[in-house]
């Protein structure tokens, strides 16, 4: 939680971050810093997938060494798979069992076509092989409630049947246990193979819930959500929300110039609150029988336990900049960098709501990582998902900012009306012993020497920084020349200010053992 104090403009130049490490919000659900992967472009074949890899960069199972490495190096704990948009025809049974009898087929979502060489136990092998747990959505387009069945059967069943002794026939003695499971993907959406409205998802998705944890009690099941605020959300939430889990929502980020990309994640973070406030509407139910003069008593929850909100679609994207159906390959920019940390200080912010968060994707499509035949680089917008998975853990921090804000034009136009955009954006976290202070600088123009209440005099602080004075929001990296990283550095707090150069992202970090509630 961050509150703000609003700086006019002749002060905005003295702004302030105060905090104290034993004020703690909520635990931080390491699951936000998860990853995304689907049949899209060069997401899996060329991407996490190279058999063929002319310059022996892929081991033995066909998967990149180098897509690995930096997946483990960015501490990836749950990965989405297959989709998507994808997931809408996709039949799983397709990708396993011997590769030369997978059948190929056209892929209706991205225009393209789908070899099937990579599918379910390729996917939980390289989860394996990376450290991470899966995320399995299933197909509510095309699909039966059969098949849905059948594939948790065969990922995770331990009995004498059919697709529990399929896996094992395939090679896989022992269940994967896979535990997170999606009752689709954006079935509200207009370009979905079997678009469905509310009222006909909910009633599909509780007769799915309810057969799915008959099969396997210990499921995860995550319910298709839209944006968090349409009524779609409200609807599904409210006739489901005892069968399910989790509630996911999408949303990417994007404008036309920095200040306007930058302003659209707020958007992102107001959907939270609303999809929260709706979470807790449908928790209620109303019983007017015993009060016939009284409009609404709640009487009871809807459901014991409160489902928390899964964000497993979110980056920044312009469709026009990058079109799905050519691959979506983006080419990010430090204000897109910036707006990933946002989008990362927005999750950490509202980690009491937060059950997992997936980027979408990451690889290739949209991504941090770009891979070529030669090798793989890394994007602007891998540095901020590095220092927070490696750092932004344990507990988050309430903070207070006074700061000036941005007052221009904003994507969607309505948060121009609804929340600030403010010029430093900050989140804090407490874990083992160590402070650490995440703080996005947005000014386009100016460096903010910035007043620090919370940090005693004489600490050694670790510094770390991407982009800065040297840089404009437009800057890139490329297979070249990532000229936009890390830099370290360390600073020793005297009660000064410290400067937050201008489009920057900082994360300082220091030990605080005497600290209360640490």
């Amino acid at each position: 939680m961050t509150s703000l104090t609003l700086l006019s403009q002749q002060d905005e130049g003295s702004p302030s971050i105060s905090f104290n490490p034993s004020c703690t919000i909520s635990d931080i659900n390491p699951l936000i810093y998860g990853g995304f992967t689907e049949h899209m472009g060069r997401c899996i074949y060329g991407g996490l997938y190279e058999p063929d890899n002319p310059n022996n960069l892929s081991d033995e199972s066909g998967f990149r060494k180098d897509v690995i490495s930096c997946f483990k190096e960015l501490r990836v704990p749950v990965v989405r798979y297959p989709g998507g948009n994808f997931c809408a025809t996709y039949r799983w049974q397709d990708g396993i069992g011997p590769k030369d009898k997978r059948p190929v087929r056209p892929e209706l979502a991205w225009e393209g076509i789908e070899p099937n060489t990579f599918g379910t136990d390729e996917f939980l092998a390289w989860c394996k092989v990376v450290g991470t747990k899966p995320y399995l959505c299933l197909n509510m387009g095309t699909g039966t409630l059969e098949d849905a069945l059948a594939w948790v059967e065969y990922c995770n069943g331990i009995k004498d049947t059919h697709f529990a002794n399929l896996r094992r026939q395939n090679g896989h003695k022992e269940p994967y246990g896979v535990k997170y499971w999606a009752l689709g993907n954006e079935m509200w959406g207009p370009w979905q193979v079997e678009q469905h409205s509310k009222e006909d998802y909910a009633k599909k998705a509780i007769q799915w819930a309810k057969a799915l944890k008959l099969l396997d009690p210990s499921i995860t099941l995550i319910l298709c959500g839209k944006d968090g605020y349409s009524d779609w959300d409200r609807y599904t939430l409210q006739k489901c929300i005892r069968w399910v889990d989790m509630h996911s929502i999408h949303f990417y980020s994007m404008g036309k110039g920095h200040y306007t990309n930058i302003s659209s994640v707020y958007a992102a973070e107001r959907a939270i609150q609303v999809c929260s406030s709706l979470i807790d509407l449908a928790r209620c139910e109303f019983d007017l029988s015993p009060f016939p003069d009284v409009d609404r008593i709640c009487t009871k929850p809807n459901s014991a336990k409160r489902p928390t909100i899964c964000f497993d679609e979110w980056n920044v994207w312009d469709p026009e900049r990058a079109p799905g159906n050519r691959g979506a390959e983006e080419l990010y920019t430090l204000s897109d960098a910036l707006a990933v940390a946002i989008w990362l200080n927005v999750f950490v912010r509202n980690s009491n709501e937060l059950g997992m968060a997936t980027i979408a994707q990451s690889v290739n499509v949209i991504a941090p990582l770009m891979t070529t035949p030669r090798g793989i680089w890394k994007q602007t917008t891998y540095f901020p998902l590095l220092l927070f998975s490696k750092f932004m853990h344990g507990k988050s921090v309430a903070v207070h900012v006074r700061t000036g804000t941005y007052d221009g034009k904003t994507f969607p136009e309505w948060i121009q009306s609804t929340c600030a955009v403010p010029k430093l954006d900050v989140s804090a976290a407490v874990d083992g012993g160590w402070m650490n202070l995440a703080v996005v600088n947005s000014d386009e123009t100016r460096s903010l020497s910035t007043k620090l209440s919370g940090i005693d005099k004489d600490i050694q602080v670790q510094v770390f920084t991407v982009g800065g004075e040297k840089f404009d929001a437009i800057d890139t990296n490329s297979e070249d020349n990532e000229k936009i990283s890390l830099r370290e550095s360390t600073w020793t707090s005297t009660g000064d200010p410290y400067t937050f150069e201008r489009l920057s992202f900082t994360l300082l970090r220091w030990k605080c053992l005497d600290s209360i509630g640490v």
